[in-house]
């Protein structure tokens, strides 16, 4: 559990916060002592959206909070706005009194807007909140637990988050649940046939040389279910070298795999009635002698040949073997998540994730869990006539289009090549962080997709 949640207990002494919505603060106000509500005028307190207003007790201590809503129907991210409330309340412990519709999401997001990285730097306790009764807690628990190590692991120096590390902690998290953990590395990855993750690592220091992380948990009997995620633990572009400033946040490049073990977390930890399968290729693209080079062709484990049109389109390379391995054992579904390219920002900004699919119920069971749980994603189409802008002279398929039009997109059409149209695929281009801080999602590095992608999962394949 989370340091800011406690355990819910009848004895623990905590301090009750109401909600109100705006045209709802009347009333409450006509409920209120006299000296209560004059106190409430005094403070300007209207119960605009995320407003905070501490209400003193007799002795001059922290009596009570009220939390404004605004007005709920005109915010689509109301469910994250108790979010706000870490950073505007004293420290104290505190409770949920009233007001809000979901005490579990208000909790929850109560949680999310209470992280802080400490890893470098030391941070404040802040205030606490007890955890609601019942399953709730157990559900908020789980989640945070998972938005928390998603977190951590994005904002974590890249001195200290090389393709290694990485590994270290998808194997901790492996061995948490009981799963079955296997690594390949260095050149085994050449005897094991992932050329491509081998070629885009295979200029980093020994100590930090590409690997695919591979682990197994479930019933094998169960629905196969696969999570691919991109972990670029740096990206210097390679030899198309990104600028200072484009290569500023090539830390969150491995957010990706990041987000993956978050939702595994989730998966496992839930019970849910799949056997799950994790792959993580783990590489820093790096510039030394034995970087691969723009015109490069390079064999893929599918057997389809690969003209490098530039050497910044490498997570694509990554994803593109370990889809491949995902896909020779018939899964049910598989999911891949990747900080793939700029345009997706470009069309959707930071906080909405393009994904794609060519299953049309899994899309929109996916949007309706998008909605239900604050997590925004939008579906963008595969348009296949677009893949002629990766057509190669040379070899079957170019990595990086000429054209700089539909860039996330024509992404995703690299990534088709190598899902069979017979297999549920889905593809989503994450940002993984949060250019400012906003209710529930703290600057830094974020978890993105997967509490829609757990709520949809969770609703599929059900939980034991």
């Amino acid at each position: 559990m989370p340091d800011c949640l406690l355990p819910s207990a009848p004895d623990v002494a905590s301090i009750p916060i109401r909600a109100v919505a705006a045209a709802d603060l009347p009333q409450l106000l006509s409920t209120l002592d006299p000296a209560t509500a004059a106190w409430v005028a005094a403070n300007g307190f209207t119960a605009a959206s995320g407003a905070v207003l501490v209400l003193p007790s007799a002795d001059g201590s922290v009596g009570s909070v009220l939390f404004g809503l605004g007005a709920p129907a005109a915010d689509p991210r109301t469910r994250l706005l108790p979010g706000r409330l870490p950073g505007q309340l004293p420290d104290g412990t505190y409770r949920l009194e009233s007001g809000f519709d979901d005490p579990g999401a208000a909790a929850l997001a109560f949680a999310l807007g209470a992280y802080r990285f400490s890893r470098y730097r030391k941070t404040g306790a802040g205030p606490h909140l007890v955890a609601p009764p019942g399953n709730a807690a157990a559900t908020v628990t789980t989640i945070a637990d998972a938005v928390y190590l998603v977190r951590d692991l994005i904002n974590t120096g890249p001195n200290d988050m090389g393709p290694a590390e990485l590994a270290a902690a998808a194997r901790d998290l492996a061995t948490r649940h009981g799963a079955d953990y296997s690594e390949i590395v260095g050149g085994a990855l050449l005897s094991a046939n992932f050329p491509m993750i081998h070629a885009v690592g295979v200029a980093a220091a020994p100590s930090r040389a590409p690997r695919l992380v591979d682990f197994t948990w479930g019933d094998p009997a169960h629905p196969k279910v696969t999570l691919v995620g991109k972990g670029v633990c740096f990206d210097t572009g390679g030899l198309d070298i990104k600028s200072p400033s484009g290569m500023l946040l090539m830390k969150k490049d491995m957010a990706g795999a990041a987000n993956m073990l978050g939702l595994a977390h989730m998966i496992m930890a839930s019970g849910v009635r799949i056997r799950l399968r994790v792959l993580i290729p783990a590489v820093e693209n790096a510039i030394s002698g034995p970087a691969f080079r723009p015109g490069d062709v390079l064999q893929s484990r599918k057997g389809l040949t690969v003209e490098i049109g530039n050497t910044d389109a490498e997570g694509r390379l990554v994803l593109a073997d370990a889809l491949t391995l995902a896909v020779e054992e018939n899964p049910d579904l598989i999911v891949d998540l990747a900080t793939l390219t700029g345009a997706a920002r470009t069309a959707l900004g930071p906080e909405i994730v393009p994904f794609y699919t060519r299953d049309d119920a899994f899309a929109l069971d996916v949007m309706k869990a998008s909605e239900a749980v604050s997590d925004p994603l939008w579906r963008l189409p595969l348009w296949t006539p677009y893949l002629s802008m990766l057509d190669s002279r040379i070899a079957d398929i170019n990595n990086a289009g000429a054209t700089p039009f539909a860039g996330s997109i024509t992404a995703a059409l690299f990534l088709s090549r190598f899902v069979p149209d017979e297999i549920r695929w889905l593809h989503g281009d994450i940002y993984g962080w949060n250019p400012t801080t906003k209710p529930g999602r703290p600057e830094g590095g974020e978890a993105q997709t997967i509490r829609a992608l757990f709520t949809a999962i969770a609703e599929r394949y059900g939980m034991s």
